[in-house]
């Protein structure tokens, strides 16, 4: 493919980027039109309900008989809240579509690129491809695994303590991380938290930026609240219950827990009742439970218990910390509660992206792939 096509496909990845915030449960996409070499229209995913990025791309592109058609994924074949845009391109008589990666969801994969080729539409497939599954590894995994992409976030003083002994943790980072973390928030469907964590510091769990602080014009969702509660403690004071969006408990299934599950539920909390694995909520079970409900990523902001019961259980997709330049000395609290008893038995991680973040350092890793 020519450096042309290269310029046109990092501009709409750029676009599909502007979409990550606001498009879930769809992906987010990015598309532009071309005719002669030049731009003549382009757009992203609106949220569910709203215009695909094709849709937006042709809105605003005038005539494109003989255009060529830049789009992140696969343009979808199928009926949703809006028409195929597979269906779009070939009315407005686009000649050639390229495309950065196919479209996992079963309802699309392949159709899409085969309905454009039996139009007669020249289709080319995998044109930084890498970097368009890298926007949407949330929708993929979703779709691919039955999974929403976990992140789990942490902020820990240089020698990895997250809490003082009594649990004391307001402030670790600076504002400038603090604010960023509000970023992280915003692009994800779900955060979850543990009941020890809200017994302490009852959280709000809520974004608090708008769409200007992000560069997107549409408005930011609150994403969903989960407690992981199996004994069902959760008070109905809660201070979730008093912001908005919609908080849920995750706890076992048991007559104790259905019997106190009425005074959450009259509090403005779904209860969701789950199998037990060792005694605790099962987390396989309640991330299968978010996929259904169309979380392509979440991100568990807990304590050293909840974090490190999804990576000891293999869940783990991607790691975000958080390190400020103290040191909180022995007897504060680690990040993570591991049954790591050797050093052959570390969990090892690659380092994704590293950056300083006002006076702290945000490292961004992944697991190793056998992990």
């Amino acid at each position: 493919m020519s450096t042309i096509d290269r310029e046109m496909m990092s501009r709409a990845l750029q676009l599909a980027t502007k979409a990550r915030f606001t498009s879930s449960p769809n992906p987010a996409v990015g598309c532009v039109i071309t005719r002669d070499g030049k731009i003549i229209g382009e757009g992203f995913t609106r949220p569910a309900g709203g215009n695909h990025a094709e849709i937006e791309a042709l809105s605003g592109a005038g005539d494109t008989s003989g255009a060529t058609a830049y789009v992140t994924l696969e343009p979808c074949s199928h009926q949703g809240n809006t028409g195929p845009c597979a269906d779009a391109l070939i009315a407005a008589g686009v000649t050639r579509v390229v495309v950065a990666c196919e479209d996992p969801n079963p309802q699309v994969a392949g159709a899409g690129i085969k309905k454009c080729q039996d139009a007669g539409i020249e289709v080319e497939v995998g044109l930084l491809e890498d970097q368009a599954r890298d926007i949407n590894k949330g929708f993929i995994k979703r779709h691919e695994q039955g999974t929403p992409w976990v992140t789990v976030k942490m902020a820990s003083s240089l020698d990895g303590r997250t809490a003082m002994a009594s649990g004391q943790s307001q402030w670790i980072t600076t504002p400038a991380a603090r604010a960023d973390v509000q970023r992280l928030r915003a692009a994800n469907c779900a955060i979850i938290t543990g009941i020890g964590t809200q017994k302490m510091d009852d959280p709000s769990l809520t974004v608090r930026i708008t769409s200007a602080d992000v560069g997107v014009e549409d408005e930011l969702r609150q994403p969903l609240r989960v407690v992981v509660d199996a004994q069902l403690l959760m008070s109905p004071e809660a201070r979730m219950f008093q912001q908005p969006g919609d908080t849920a408990v995750a706890t076992l299934d048991g007559p104790e827990q259905r019997a106190k599950a009425e005074a959450l539920v009259a509090a403005g909390a779904e209860v969701i009742f789950l199998p037990a694995m060792a005694g605790h909520v099962d987390l396989q079970a309640l991330l299968v439970e978010l996929a259904v409900r169309g979380c392509n990523q979440v991100l568990v902001e807990a304590g050293a218990g909840l974090a490190g019961a999804f990576i000891a259980e293999g869940l783990l997709d991607e790691l975000v910390c958080y390190w400020a330049p103290k040191l909180f000395g022995n007897e504060a609290r680690p990040m993570f509660n591991l049954p790591i008893q050797t050093i052959d038995a570390h969990l090892a991680l690659s380092v994704r992206d590293m950056r300083q973040i006002g006076e702290d350092i945000r490292i961004t890793l992944y697991p190793d792939k056998d992990y």
